[in-house]
């Protein structure tokens, strides 16, 4: 299957959910299925609006915090919650009421690489989170500065809105810079989820 289509990736995490919600009735000690279920809701908030996605967060970081309680060893639930909570933190404009979901996430991507201390991803994350925070607080306010520019077409040029537009040309590449960085944490989490559904979760090919 190629995950690399939005909608092939949105059918993809929906079926596993589906497969990961039944499987939970069976067992619900299943620690790996636990992973495999919130990293499926965790994906699968990315289709949705921010108002959409913030409860299906939340029950992701249920999910991986019952995998963490029935197997506190396990390090894909500590990186994927260390995603969920990454996740939420940028859907909060506040940085102050985000910080500590940034915290939250140091914390469990940090207990990812002390469990699996060769993980180059694990550690690559772990680097990049000490740096949200920082591309949050730039991502906003450039959004601030666009909203400006935008409040300001149709009217007349002056210095002012010229030099806003000035101002948010030159800092578009370190915001599609953030925008890239940030969005690869989010979306590392699909990675290891895909070769994990891939290899166990996926629909069986129809017999030829």
């Amino acid at each position: 299957m190629d995950l690399g289509n939005d909608f092939d990736r949105l059918l993809f995490f929906e079926h596993a959910r589906k497969t990961c919600e039944a499987n939970y009735i069976k067992n619900p000690l299943d620690a790996e299925n636990l992973t495999k279920w919130g990293g499926a809701l965790l994906e699968l908030s990315q289709f949705q609006s921010p108002a959409e996605s913030k409860p299906m967060l939340s029950d992701a970081v249920l999910k991986l915090e019952e995998a963490l309680s029935i197997n506190p060893k396990r390090h894909d639930a500590m990186w994927c919650l260390a995603n969920a909570y990454t996740t939420t933190a940028l859907l909060i404009p506040d940085i102050e009421e985000a910080k500590p979901f940034f915290d939250k996430a140091a914390h469990f991507f940090q207990q990812a690489v002390d469990e699996e201390p060769s993980n180059e991803l694990y550690r690559k994350s772990l680097e990049i989170s000490s740096k949200a925070p920082e591309l949050h607080a730039e991502i906003n306010k450039q959004q601030e500065v666009f909203g400006q520019a935008l409040g300001g077409v149709g009217a007349p040029a002056s210095s002012s809105s010229t030099s806003t537009t000035k101002t948010a040309a030159k800092k578009k590449k370190n915001n599609d810079f953030a925008y890239d960085v940030l969005g690869w944490v989010i979306l590392a989490a699909g990675i290891v989820v895909w070769l994990g559904f891939a290899k166990n979760q996926a629909p069986s090919q129809p017999p030829r």
